[in-house]
């Protein structure tokens, strides 16, 4: 065989491999667009009995499938959002049920809720709100999606016990452009915050964080489903940046 045979069919493995190098580099880092990314950080804690869970499974499930929340997902841009459900407990013990998944229709609704409702539980231990943050957090971090918008919507029974510093692990999310939403569940054991507060006024000051964020209450006369179903068309359809100006980073740096 020639030199120059040589050489040339040297250089044709190169480029080969340099083509099969760029495909499988850009199929690595190909993100899906999507108007939101959604992780619904569920309370699993050792304070919510296996009804209790269940019920609030089924709330969101139902809550996602509404026509009302697919009519806020058609009305986005790109009429797709990617969501994610975690359960959560004490410190160590954070848990996607379902994984992230893109819901751009009713049947992708409920084919999600049917894997939610059907999991098994997982969550154990007391309410380390700031290790449930920085859990979903790196969910968002970590997935193949890129939202316009991002969002944790973390409901509870109970306050911060135990984990990182609740204020520095919650700045530190917001300033990385997530917003925290709260729901407070008012159930039958009632809960109070740190300081002996109303719970949900614990959520306004301590837990929630990011343009837009809010809290809001289920209780028995209104219905969990009710207020979970009104708290996803509210997040859904609201089409303000999300996150905090980058001087929360610092803010969240000088607390250490």
């Amino acid at each position: 065989m020639g030199k120059w045979r040589r050489k040339n069919i040297s250089t044709a493995i190169g480029g080969l491999c340099l083509l099969i190098w760029m495909f499988l580099s850009s199929a690595v880092i190909a993100r899906t667009d999507v108007d939101l990314e959604l992780v619904f950080a569920s309370d699993g804690s050792g304070s919510i009995d296996d009804e209790e869970l269940r019920f609030q499974r089924r709330g969101y499930a139902a809550a996602l499938a509404d026509q009302r929340v697919q009519d806020a997902i058609a009305a986005g841009p790109l009429g797709r959002i990617a969501v994610a459900f975690v359960e959560w407990g004490a410190p160590a013990s954070q848990h996607t049920i379902v994984d992230w998944t893109v819901i751009a229709g009713r049947d992708d609704a409920l084919a999600w809720g049917k894997r939610l409702v059907e999991a098994p539980r997982a969550a154990y231990g007391y309410n380390s709100i700031s290790e449930a943050i920085a859990y979903s957090a790196d969910l968002i971090r970590s997935n193949d999606y890129d939202g316009a918008r991002k969002v944790i919507d973390l409901s509870g029974d109970g306050p911060q016990i135990g984990g990182r510093s609740l204020a520095l692990i919650r700045n530190m999310t917001v300033a990385e452009g997530i917003t925290i939403n709260g729901l407070v569940v008012a159930n039958r054991n009632v809960r109070t915050g740190p300081s002996g507060e109303p719970l949900d006024e614990h959520y306004e000051m301590d837990v929630i964080g990011g343009f837009g964020a809010f809290v809001v209450v289920a209780t028995e006369e209104r219905g969990f489903t009710q207020t979970v179903l009104a708290k996803m068309v509210r997040e859904i359809a609201d089409s303000r940046p999300t996150g905090a100006p980058t001087n929360l980073a610092q803010d969240a740096f000088d607390e250490r």
